[in-house]
């Protein structure tokens, strides 16, 4: 009982913290660079005299820059502005010392554009990729993140996330007036779109692995439920509502299964419902507070965290059931974790002398590598291709999300216009 009293107080201690909602989109403000960054030049698009509304290559440019990878060249530092391969002065760029430029143009189109770029090697001296692609006025940005997508694959051989989004929950006024929100945007913040607002809290998103759906914990029905929800419709269910806890739910890689932490049998256990049957398997028996499961790439291990050693730690287990291993043993606080997409490294909250950090655990060696400098990061969300990670932490005394290379050398922060934000959620590739 104590230990359900605890977990509940952690709870509203959360949600008094979320004291004001975002309104549009979020802004992205780099914290700390990656000296070993590859440069880039990203040539402003030439127009055909009419403005349109979107800078494709702002957007691009931002795109590789707060991936950690690249180091976009300033446009003041620029000697040319080239829109095509046959007016690139080589030597012009190799002064610069970029080491890849991309050149393009945008030009109307019927009722929308044409947008033609070029990836080039520029101590190479060649053409590496390039292609004219259609867009509507507000398809634009869009079609930049997909470009930009495309140029981080033929360069680092990695799958872009660009086209990804995240997902967010956000609060505005103090006590029995406050307000929650459920939210979604592009990855770098834009095209903001409330999924759900209610007067009572809301936590826990989390993507289906198509991507069409979230799964969130309410409480608007006075106590925690767990909801499934159909982001192009709006058509949601409601999965679980037992008495206690309903909470933290996680998709199976596979999308028919969610596991989820419920105490309808006592203290917060693990348990896993077949989303068709509604049918549930408990899968932890413990006296301890079992919660946060997370799925391996392959659906075969369940990670959690627990703190049946009096501390908690992470844990893992069969998927199948089965006893449970403890993962963590660094420090005396490990909470939050999610896979990697490739399942070899753990991402989770950790307690160092600095605070509450966010941290990488290589499962083949079990080093742990601490990523942020801040000192209340929480709830870490990977990329789909793994190499950024976003976590809800604080700027002074606003809750913001940040975000962090995988290796740790480049952060940045993505602060609401007004308020606070929490609980974020990274999707899947959506293409």
């Amino acid at each position: 009982m104590k230990r359900m009293v605890a977990l509940t107080g952690m709870i509203m201690m959360l949600l008094v913290s979320m004291t004001a909602r975002a309104e549009g989109d979020l802004t992205i403000e780099i914290t700390k660079g990656n000296d070993q960054a590859m440069p880039i030049a990203v040539v402003p698009f030439q127009a055909d005299g009419n403005n349109p509304p979107q800078d494709i290559a702002r957007i691009i440019s931002n795109d590789l820059q707060h991936s950690g990878q690249f180091s976009p060249l300033e446009r003041s530092e620029m000697l040319s502005t080239p829109a095509s391969g046959e007016q690139i002065h080589y030597a012009d760029w190799q002064q610069l010392k970029a080491n890849y430029l991309v050149v393009g143009s945008i030009e109307q189109s019927g009722n929308g554009y044409r947008i033609s770029w070029e990836l080039h090697d520029v101590y190479g001296n060649k053409r590496m990729i390039g292609e004219s692609v259609t867009s509507s006025a507000d398809q634009l940005r869009s079609r930049a993140h997909y470009i930009a997508d495309r140029i981080f694959k033929a360069i680092t051989g990695i799958r872009g996330a660009f086209q990804t989004r995240i997902a967010y929950v956000s609060a505005t006024g103090v006590d029995d007036n406050m307000q929650f929100a459920l939210y979604v945007a592009d990855q770098d913040g834009h095209n903001t779109q409330q999924v759900l607002s209610s007067d009572q809290p809301i936590l826990s998103p989390a993507w289906s692995p198509d991507g069409q759906k979230l799964a969130y914990v309410s409480f608007e029905s006075g106590r925690p439920a767990i909801y499934v929800q159909q982001l192009s419709t709006g058509k949601r269910v409601k999965l679980s509502s037992f008495e206690g806890i309903n909470g933290a739910p996680s998709w199976s890689p596979d999308g028919r299964k969610l596991a989820m932490s419920l105490s309808r049998d006592g203290q917060p256990e693990i348990y896993v419902m077949n989303v068709a049957s509604r049918s549930l398997t408990r899968m932890t028996r413990s006296e301890a507070i079992e919660t946060e499961p997370d799925w391996s790439p392959d659906g075969s291990t369940l990670l959690f965290t627990s703190d049946r050693s009096g501390q908690p730690q992470l844990y893992t287990m069969s998927s199948n059931g089965g006893s449970a291993s403890r993962l963590t043993f660094t420090g005396n606080y490990n909470a939050g974790g999610q896979y990697g997409p490739d399942g070899e490294a753990v991402f989770m909250s950790t307690r160092t002398d600095r605070g509450f950090q966010v941290a990488k655990q290589n499962l083949e060696t079990d080093r742990v590598t601490v990523l942020t400098s801040t000192a209340q990061d929480e709830a870490p969300a990977v990329a789909p291709n793994g190499t950024m990670v976003v976590y809800a932490t604080q700027q002074g005394s606003q809750g913001v999300l940040g975000a962090v290379s995988a290796d740790g050398r480049a952060e940045f922060v993505i602060p609401s216009p007004s308020g606070n934000v929490r609980e974020p959620a990274w999707s899947p590739f959506l293409n």
